[in-house]
This record gives C-alpha cells, sequence and structure tokens, in this order.
C-alpha cells in the first residue's frame, strides 16, 4: 500500500460518499486513476465495505461493552472461534500485552448483557476476564 492507497482510504473513512472527482482533486491524480485504485483495494479486500452510521450507534436501551480477556495456552484459536459465534461480539481484536483478546459486545438489555458474560467466562480456555460498560462515546470514526 503506497501513499496514494493510504490517502484515499483516510480520505473514505472520514466520508464513504465521496465522489471520485472529489477524491482526484484531493489527491491531485486523475479519476481514472483513483477508480482504478478503489476497486483494486476492494478486489484485494483492502477495503471490505462502504458503510453508514446512524447517529452514535448506541441504542438508547442497549448496553455497549469492551471486554478483556486472558486466555489459558494455546488455546487462543479455539476461544477466538467461540466468540467470533456469539453475535453480541460486535469485534475482536487480538492484542499484545497483558490481554489476549479485546471484545466488543454490544446486548439489548443488562440482564442479556449478564447472561452474554457468563457464557463468555464458561468458554473453554478463558482465565480472565475485565469488563468495562461504554457509558457514552464522544467520538466514532470508523475502523482504525
Amino acid at each position: 500500500m503506497d501513499d496514494l492507497d493510504q490517502a484515499l482510504i483516510s480520505a473514505l473513512r472520514q466520508n464513504a460518499r465521496l465522489p471520485v472527482s472529489t477524491l482526484s482533486a484531493r489527491t491531485g491524480v486523475s479519476r481514472a486513476t483513483v477508480a482504478a485504485r478503489i476497486e483494486r483495494l476492494v478486489a484485494n479486500g483492502t477495503i471490505a465495505a462502504f458503510t453508514i452510521r446512524t447517529g452514535s450507534e448506541i441504542p438508547a436501551s442497549g448496553v455497549r461493552a469492551v471486554v478483556m480477556i486472558e486466555v489459558h495456552g494455546k488455546m487462543a484459536d479455539r476461544v477466538a472461534e467461540q466468540l467470533r459465534g456469539l453475535p453480541q461480539v460486535r469485534a475482536l481484536h487480538s492484542t499484545n500485552g497483558r490481554w489476549d483478546f479485546i471484545a466488543e459486545l454490544e446486548d439489548r438489555d443488562l440482564v442479556s448483557f449478564d447472561e452474554t458474560l457468563r457464557r463468555i467466562r464458561l468458554i473453554d480456555g478463558i482465565t480472565v476476564t475485565e469488563t468495562n460498560i461504554l457509558l457514552k462515546t464522544s467520538k466514532l470514526t470508523g475502523a482504525f
């Protein structure tokens, strides 16, 4: 990925609806080049989707949280597979440092959320979890 690819991705993260002509003007390359680059980035999987966000994307009655997860030994692949199978897991990140995974969860209410946490803690290979409920999101800009 070169500087042009990075510039296009950065601009599209801010506004996925930017026309090719605007991207062309911002980057100083032809519209044909911009269109070809975007097509290539989609084809090779670098750009997985063009999407929208509604408001803050936080349901007024829903619960969102991050759960830090420590995994025993070499069970990370098995644990990750089970976590990915839970519909409440919106994103799953492997990390370095204290935690093996950080899961972003969303559930409809606290009772359901408590059940989801119970199910996560029962997954074979998970040794420790730490959960933080998200109270308010002040900025949401899309994928890293």
